[in-house]
């Protein structure tokens, strides 16, 4: 079974799949990593091609990871949008949304120019994100994990602790 971590960006993803790795000897991987591995920078793709390819190539990451066994999958904040997406992750495992709360988000990403959606004024662009996707990622996630006041350890743990339960 893999492991899904889905949330805003800057929600922790990549950070909590590491933690996870550490703790359960999973091996990790982080979807955005391989588009820019295999792509380029993310910015670019958006400047080249638009959004559209882009999330045409995060499909194509879904379904290929859709048939592996054991890993962490750190997905980008988008991804889950797709229902595609969704059907092909869920196909291997389950899907954890990391909740973590606006302001929280907004202070993380305090000077990130690398993300193309975020481009311009922060907060404004932040806030319409989180409404938009907010609920998106509750219903799509199998189990939810608040983080807020946990370390990234700490929300590893927990999320080991709930797919053991669920």
């Amino acid at each position: 079974m893999n492991v899904i971590l889905c949330g805003m960006p800057a929600s922790g993803k990549t950070t909590v799949a590491k933690h996870l790795k550490n703790l359960s000897g999973m091996q990790a991987v982080d979807t955005d990593a391989i588009i820019v591995e295999r792509h380029g920078e993310i910015t670019k793709i958006f400047e080249r091609f638009g959004e559209e390819r882009f999330r045409q190539i995060e499909t194509e990451i879904c379904k290929e990871l859709s048939n592996t066994d054991n890993l962490i999958i750190a997905t980008g904040g988008g991804c889950v949008l797709r229902e595609q997406n969704v059907k092909y992750l869920k196909a291997g495992g389950k899907i954890i949304y990391l909740k973590a709360e606006y302001e929280t988000l907004l202070s993380r990403l305090q000077g990130d120019t690398s993300r193309p959606l975020l481009k311009g004024d922060l907060s404004e662009r932040l806030s319409n994100l989180f409404c938009a996707r907010a609920t998106v990622y509750e219903e799509v996630a199998d189990i939810v994990v608040q983080t807020e006041g946990l370390t990234p350890t700490q929300t590893a743990i927990k999320i080991l602790n709930l797919i053991k339960n669920n």
